[in-house]
């Protein structure tokens, strides 16, 4: 992906747009941590993330026409061109001691974020393609939070460096560290620089209008919320964000206040840098979401991740070592990356190319009414007397919600990410010939028996759910069977055999996956075994089946297998384990001929 030609330098404008709008938040911010103490220090904090807020609602119409209607790199352009007038002018604040103005014109900075938001997560899909799609939303949100964390750290540094124990108003302050502008400045300029030399990648130019009237009246806002709410999955999605950044938002904006008060830390770089390794735990959650994403978005890693977030919320107010609330904090960072990724990147696929900005645009308008209600609340709360610890706790039962929302769609997809995620450190997975099974339509697997993870090893790199053909006893396995029964699993006897069959032929006849390990049992000697011919019986009407044979290496002697062979490995190293999925087999063939082709394929690839 980072040798298409204009990544490298749309990655470096991503980073200073965010770094550039988060050094003035960050100022500000500690500007009224120096100065103000508990309700009032919650209420501005919320105030100055409100102000950040409220531009993507106010422009939601215009900046998803804007996105929709114009090349997408040009944006961006003008956007940080805007940045600059916009750095150059707080600049003259800070100098000049103006609080309110500078406290003001970060609703201005915001405004051009606003502006350049759809286009820039819109670029995304233009550039890399449907195929770089994950690894391009997991590199965007590394380089976003890599820039505030670095943002974080800079800017609060600096800050502490020039700031003086003697400096007692808003004013005094902003003049110490005025010359932190001029570090704005530049920033802008420099993305400005970068930004017109990003390509053009528009591939037909839209002929949309936009009307003043019509945006005043609301007849864009209407159409446009229509627009994302047609797909309900991409809408879903949008809420899963929504909810995920409004917990995020009221955490850190309460969580300055707990640190001073439960924990007695008065150094800003203490507190934000705390804060900040939840988005170097971002980096890294984005990172691995990405990797676990390599044939497909990986959605099963957003229930997981909601479930992680929550836990965290909950136990923040349990814990008064600054050392374990950064390792919660950094924890918290990995699992939001598992949801970001997965989520932006499914909402990019499933939005038409025409719509693409008004959706994106509509992501951030829902997003930010969610984060702009919630700090209004955290501001009400606080304003009323309400503790930060009271104000997690709230956070945890939006979490709740959360999981419940994303594991209603993505439950059995989260078992499957489970299973991936704990096989990592010890087994090393390569998939060969994914290309032969369909990407719609019937599909028959027959594959060899060789341990107790081979159904799980066939799902992985599949984005469509298997229907397996499974023993009934294992079947019903208390613990188990909830998730068999959810992931349609077939119950397979001697009793009801032919039921068994038939409802297997039902789900081809529906078009979908079915897999069946015709040894019937899991290999003793590491030899293939005697085939059964039950699934000649299959019989999926009018419905063309593709019959792909598997061939499962690699795992012999694992702790999973019945087969230990004398020379087994260390149970230490890490094991490479290899699937093959051969090519499609006559629809009439024959168990004994599947069993003659996986075992060629059996001596053919475990001797390389």
């Amino acid at each position: 992906m980072y040798k298409l030609v204009g990544v490298i330098n749309y990655l470096f404008v991503v980073f200073l747009n965010a770094f550039t709008d988060l050094g003035h938040k960050i100022i500000i911010q500690n500007t009224i941590f120096k100065v103000y103490d508990g309700d009032t220090q919650i209420v501005l904090t919320a105030i100055v993330n409100a102000l950040i807020l409220l531009p993507f609602i106010l422009i939601f119409s215009p900046s998803g026409y804007l996105a929709d209607r114009f090349a997408k790199n040009k944006i961006m352009e003008y956007a940080a061109l805007f940045a600059v007038v916009i750095t150059l002018a707080i600049t003259y604040a800070y100098y000049h001691g103006y609080f309110l103005f500078a406290f003001a014109m970060t609703f201005m900075l915001a405004l051009q974020s606003a502006i350049y938001g759809p286009a820039k997560y819109g670029y995304i899909k233009e550039l890399v393609g449907e195929k770089y799609i994950s690894s391009g939303n997991a590199a965007i949100s590394a380089v976003t939070i890599v820039a505030i964390l670095s943002g974080i750290m800079v800017y609060t540094v600096l800050f502490e460096g020039m700031y003086d124990a003697k400096l007692k108003s808003e004013a005094e302050i902003l003049q110490a560290i005025a010359p932190l502008g001029y570090l704005l400045v530049a920033g802008s300029v420099l993305e400005w620089f970068l930004a017109s030399k990003l390509p053009n990648k528009m591939l037909e130019a839209s002929q949309r209008t936009f009307t003043l009237q019509r945006y005043l009246k609301g007849a864009y806002l209407r159409k446009n919320l229509k627009t994302i709410t047609r797909k309900r999955e991409i809408f879903d999605a949008i809420i899963a964000l929504s909810l995920f950044w409004s917990i995020s938002q009221v955490v850190l904006a309460v969580f300055p206040e707990y640190a001073k008060r439960e924990l007695g830390i008065t150094n800003t770089i203490f507190v934000q840098g705390t804060m900040a390794l939840s988005a170097l735990g971002i980096v890294f959650g984005s990172i691995l979401a990405a990797r676990l994403s390599k044939y497909f978005v990986n959605m099963g890693l957003v229930p997981i991740a909601a479930i992680g977030m929550t836990l965290i919320v909950v136990a923040v107010p349990f814990v008064h070592s600054l050392v374990v609330i950064a390792l919660l904090f950094s924890l918290f960072g990995l699992f939001s990356g598992f949801l970001m990724v997965p989520l932006n990147s499914r909402i990019q696929l499933l939005a038409s190319r025409i719509h693409l900005g008004v959706v994106l645009a509509g992501n951030n308008f829902i997003q930010n009414i969610f984060m702009f209600s919630f700090l209004m609340l955290t501001t009400l709360f606080a304003y009323n007397g309400m503790s930060s610890e009271y104000l997690f706790f709230m956070m945890a039962l939006v979490g709740l919600y959360l999981v419940y929302l994303t594991s209603k769609r993505y439950i059995v997809r989260a078992f499957w990410s489970l299973m991936q995620i704990l096989s990592l450190p010890r087994h090393h997975y390569s998939y060969h010939g994914l290309q032969n099974i369909p990407k719609e339509g019937a599909v028959l697997l027959l594959s060899n028996h060789v341990s107790w993870l081979d159904w799980i090893l066939l799902q992985l790199p599949l984005s469509r759910d298997i229907n397996y053909m499974m023993d009934r006893e294992i079947y019903n396995w208390r613990l188990l069977h909830p998730l068999f029964v959810k992931g349609e699993a077939i119950p397979l006897s001697p009793k009801a055999f032919k039921d068994a069959f038939k409802e297997a032929s039902r789900r081809l006849k529906e078009g979908k996956i079915v897999a069946i390990f015709p040894e019937g049992a899991i290999s003793q000697d590491g030899k293939l075994g005697k085939f059964q011919r039950g699934f000649e019986l299959l019989d999926a009407g009018d419905e063309k089946v593709t019959i792909i044979p598997v061939f499962i290496g690699g795992i012999f002697g694992s702790l999973f297998a019945k087969y230990k062979p004398k020379n087994a490995q260390s149970r230490f190293k890490r094991r490479q384990i290899d699937i093959y999925f051969g090519e499609p087999l006559p629809s009439d063939v024959r168990a004994d001929t599947v069993a003659e082709v996986i075992q060629k394929m059996k001596e053919k690839y475990e001797t390389q």
